[in-house]
């Protein structure tokens, strides 16, 4: 057994190369055996508290019991099936089922595996929207800061996020207007929100024929480090966009599901957009799986029979049964309204012990929407990866808590099935951590 551990280090170590990890000889990856709820086992017994739902993806928890059921009784009857010229019943039902949580008119639904492929997606649908009608256009249209995925499209729309750096010479040129990043008792929210509506005035005062679509995170931008701007402010950008007949995208692949307190980030906002891009807690966790869904107005423009107007786009797992499966149960979870009476009891309890956080020195800019509760921490680094949020983020780990910082960033988003005890807990280490800093 001794022998077998050993190997599995070392092939760890020399064989693996793992996302968004400086890489670090001394590091050693904590193997995990088992996982149940909000809770996951090491090959020692230790257990950890999944704080972010393992990358925003574990909604309901680890191992759902409903959604491992359904993955299982799928695997009974057929695994992957060529979607072209195919179909069935697990994408069908995943389909409807999605259909009727969305606006009216975001009626189509083009499958694909993950959030980054799903916002590929929606920028070649808007793109060659124009091109179909023979209008061809020039930009995007984005806000500073926002992260959408590492394929290029994705990163070329989330280029100001700071992550692509060494791809600039590769992507395309996009528009961008001010993100009036706020927080509690922010003072300088409204003058920081005119500043970014004049940016987009004067933009589009000059380039509204020219833009393909405006596309962000809405309300909340994550990876780069969990900014939240007012629902009021989005609410009247999309309308001033819509006005000149640009296409809205809302990437809702963090949003989604939930984590802004209501289903979708959209509904909170109180505007639909032209496009949505799905994926993370689409299927609990379980599997990948993305969806790109769009309005009958955008879908319209590709019914021909001509060739030169099909979306040149696919993938070999598209509309995958089993994942399809668990996105159904996962689906069917929220029919109780248990789902989001534990949303806000987390929410509840992330304002109250965010104010506990805020009486610390080292503590600023905190803020909680839903699920998600941030905090910054002063005088230290903000880039991402820097050496202070990989020692903080193993204190933590060493207290049993998986929390990863973005920078000088720190936040927590539990799965729903989080008990409160855990959650108290975890504040009471952080605050204990970050005490003496």
């Amino acid at each position: 057994m001794k022998k077998r551990k050993n190997n599995l280090k070392n092939v760890d170590k020399k064989a693996i190369w793992r996302p968004f990890t400086i890489y670090d000889s001394s590091i050693r990856p904590i193997h995990i055996v088992r996982a149940k709820n909000e809770t996951l086992f090491d090959n020692k017994g230790k257990e950890y508290l999944d704080l972010i739902s393992s990358w925003w993806v574990n909604i309901h928890g680890h191992v759902n019991l409903s959604i491992t059921k359904a993955i299982k009784k799928q695997l009974d009857q057929f695994d992957q099936i060529l979607f072209t010229d195919f179909s069935h019943k697990p994408a069908s039902d995943l389909a409807k089922k999605i259909i009727q949580v969305m606006p009216r008119d975001l009626c189509r639904i083009f499958f694909s595996d993950n959030g980054s492929t799903a916002v590929e997606v929606s920028l070649k649908i808007a793109w060659q929207y124009w091109v179909n009608l023979g209008k061809k256009r020039k930009y995007f249209l984005t806000f500073t800061g926002g992260y959408h995925g590492d394929t290029f499209g994705s990163m070329s729309v989330g280029h100001s996020s700071g992550f692509f750096d060494s791809f600039k010479d590769l992507l395309f040129q996009v528009k961008e207007v001010p993100f009036p990043h706020t927080w509690d008792r922010d003072s300088l929210v409204n003058k920081k929100e005119k500043e970014s509506f004049k940016r987009l005035e004067h933009i589009l005062r000059n380039n509204s024929s020219n833009i393909a679509a405006f596309i962000c995170e809405p309300i909340v931008q994550g990876s780069s480090g969990m900014r939240v701007c007012r629902p009021s402010f989005m609410k009247k950008i999309v309308q001033r966009i819509k006005k000149e007949n640009i296409p809205v995208i809302f990437d809702e692949v963090m949003t989604g599901f939930g984590r802004t307190g209501q289903m979708f980030a959209y509904q909170k906002i109180g505007i639909n957009p032209d496009i949505i891009c799905l994926s993370k807690g689409l299927t609990g966790g379980a599997l990948p799986l993305g969806l790109t869904i769009c309005s009958n107005r955008i879908s319209k423009v590709f019914e021909s029979d001509d060739p030169k107007k099909m979306l040149p786009h696919g993938h070999s797992y598209t509309a995958n049964p089993i994942s399809c499966s668990a996105a159904v149960a996962s689906l069917d979870l929220f029919k109780s309204k248990q789902i989001f009476k534990k949303i806000k009891m987390i929410e509840n309890i992330h304002r109250k012990r965010i104010n506990d956080l805020s009486n610390l020195e080292c503590v600023e800019r905190t803020r909680v929407i839903g699920l998600i509760a941030v905090f910054e921490v002063k005088g230290v680094s903000k880039n991402y990866g820097s050496e202070f949020a990989r020692n903080l983020k193993h204190k933590f780990l060493r207290r049993g808590l998986i929390i990863r910082p973005l920078g000088n960033v720190v936040y927590l988003m539990p799965p729903y099935c989080i008990k409160p005890k855990n959650l108290h807990r975890s504040y009471d280490i952080i605050i204990a951590l970050l005490s003496n800093c």
